[in-house]
């Protein structure tokens, strides 16, 4: 269940590639999602998938395993439910989480069900662009140059930065590929407070789909004018 602004990164590109052939991240937000309640949004929850790393640190997102995929997906159920179940929109969602859900007894792969938890948020505000991965694509292995080269699979012109790549990203291989990199910024507005920090369904559920989708496809647009 991505960040907001990770959801509006992803909603304002034509691809995105699933960067599925690098190595896991305990810390960071591949298997867990930060909460909040709808009447007091500083009180905040973790929702994280207990993961099995089978090769220590240096395991790949895509080889990661879900230790116990019946518990953590009537977690996933619970949690939800008892952070948004009073939205007005909740009964939609909960229609939709059903694919998420039923992730947890397809596979036993944590990033499957990362996936299908971000395919469903950007399939409710009618994303049309194309997934790929990137172990299935030609790319060098050195941070800043296999993202260009990644993008230049696609005939990227921009490769759309969020705040945190910038600080380590380096432009000269897409330069090279004729790729600009574009950093990416959201609205200060209620709708985005908390964006890098709280998952994508705190706005989706207290400010209701139909708006937050609206302010997505604004911030979209502008990133499809400069291009």
């Amino acid at each position: 269940m991505p960040r907001l602004n990770t959801l509006a990164k992803l909603f304002a590109a034509d691809y995105w590639i699933v960067l599925d052939d690098v190595q896991f991240a305990r810390r960071d937000y591949q298997h867990r999602a930060r909460l909040a309640s709808m009447s007091h949004p500083s009180r905040r929850q973790w929702l994280s998938i207990p993961t099995h790393l089978p090769h220590g640190r240096s395991t790949l997102i895509r080889d990661a395993l879900l230790v116990d995929p019946e518990r953590s997906r009537r977690r996933v159920m619970h949690m939800l439910a008892q952070h948004y179940g009073s939205s007005t929109d909740w009964p939609l969602f909960r229609e939709e989480l059903d694919s998420v859900l039923d992730e947890f007894w397809r596979t036993d792969k944590t990033a499957d069900v990362a996936e299908a938890s971000t395919r469903m948020l950007l399939g409710l505000m009618g994303w049309k662009g194309r997934i790929l991965y990137s172990s299935r694509l030609p790319a060098r292995s050195e941070r800043s140059q296999r993202l260009a080269d990644l993008a230049a699979v696609t005939q990227a012109r921009s490769y759309i930065c969020g705040t945190g790549g910038t600080r380590y990203l380096g432009v000269v291989p897409f330069t090279a590929h004729g790729i600009s990199v574009v950093p990416f910024r959201t609205p200060a507005s209620r709708v985005w407070d908390g964006g890098h920090e709280l998952s994508a369904v705190h706005p989706l559920m207290t400010y209701g789909i139909r708006a937050v989708t609206k302010e997505v496809r604004a911030v979209a647009a502008l990133y499809r004018f400069a291009d």
